[in-house]
């Protein structure tokens, strides 16, 4: 299914249509972004490392208050038949949980009725018969934008306020409106290299796989984790640090990952030419492999 009028999604227990599915302009998450969300993949029906999102939607929703009194296996069914709703199995899903509607108020009550949405579109299959989402290497560019620090909103906190990424993806579009890259590359208060808009940085130098600590201002992702835990089971050392721009630049491989993307090079930033190598291939590779394993597999 690939028409967007045609799909369905699951709102507050319901499985709607597309043009169905809507909350209250009261609700929290439209008037202030009071909500956690989850992106993840479906790989043959599998939801790729639910645990992992489970927990990190728990932690987002810890730093908001946001006590939504809904079990993993609860929010799971949901995902599933939204899944089953829309014939996919292998799909882009995201579940988001808002706090509701409350009065019109900025301080929030503690007894929440929450908004829970599940929304899927399909993505191709994964693993080692998957065609990639994306059609060729990335284009990154550094921005002016800083990523907010810790200290004014949790940075490990995955929530509808995506205002930070959204001007840095601005900062892409030149006079004419056109967009002069795939990612924008955010830096620190202090100028260290951090993240992408939507997406964790690595690089290679000398062999050595390299990657913004998340002691920083970095959203610990979950494709992040997984490529650490990839390269410490092939041998491949790595390190987390702190880094300057130049750090990258000079690199030998260069890769971005998110849920979405999983591994995708960086083919220039600001417009040098870096691209992919071994160590980005073994990893895909390895990622791959995973996920035709722990999703694909018959056993």
């Amino acid at each position: 299914m690939t028409d967007e009028d045609d799909r369905y999604y699951h709102v507050d227990g319901e499985i709607v249509p597309a043009s169905e599915a809507t909350v209250s302009v009261d609700d929290r998450g439209f008037r202030y972004g009071d909500a956690a969300f989850e992106t993840m993949r479906a790989y043959g029906g599998t939801i790729f490392a639910w645990d992992r999102h489970v927990e990190r939607l728990e932690s987002t929703c810890d730093a908001l208050s946001l006590a939504h009194g809904l079990t993993g296996a609860d929010l799971r069914e949901r995902i599933d038949e939204t899944l089953a709703a829309n014939d996919l199995a292998d799909a882009y899903v995201r579940l988001s949980i808002t706090r509701g509607v409350q009065p019109g108020k900025l301080t929030p009550r503690p007894e929440v009725d929450p908004t829970v949405v599940v929304y899927a579109k399909p993505l191709p299959r994964g693993g080692l018969e998957g065609d990639s989402v994306w059609d060729e290497s990335a284009t990154a560019r550094t921005v002016e934008t800083r990523r907010v620090p810790d200290e004014a909103i949790p940075t490990g906190a995955k929530t509808h306020n995506y205002l930070n990424g959204i001007l840095a993806r601005a900062e892409l579009r030149d006079a004419d409106g056109s967009v002069e890259a795939d990612e924008a590359l955010m830096c620190d208060l202090e100028g260290s290299v951090a993240e992408g808009a939507t997406s964790n940085l690595f690089f290679v130098r000398d062999g050595i796989l390299q990657t913004p600590t998340t002691d920083g201002d970095v959203l610990p992702g979950i494709t992040r984790e997984i490529v650490l835990e990839l390269a410490a089971e092939e041998g491949i050392p790595t390190r987390e640090g702190e880094y300057d721009l130049a750090d990258v630049l000079e690199a030998d491989e260069a890769f971005l990952t998110n849920r979405t993307w999983e591994l995708r090079p960086i083919a220039t930033l600001d417009d040098r030419e870096i691209g992919g190598g071994p160590v980005t291939e073994r990893l895909s590779r390895l990622y791959d492999e995973r996920v035709e394993r722990v999703c694909y597999s018959s056993s």
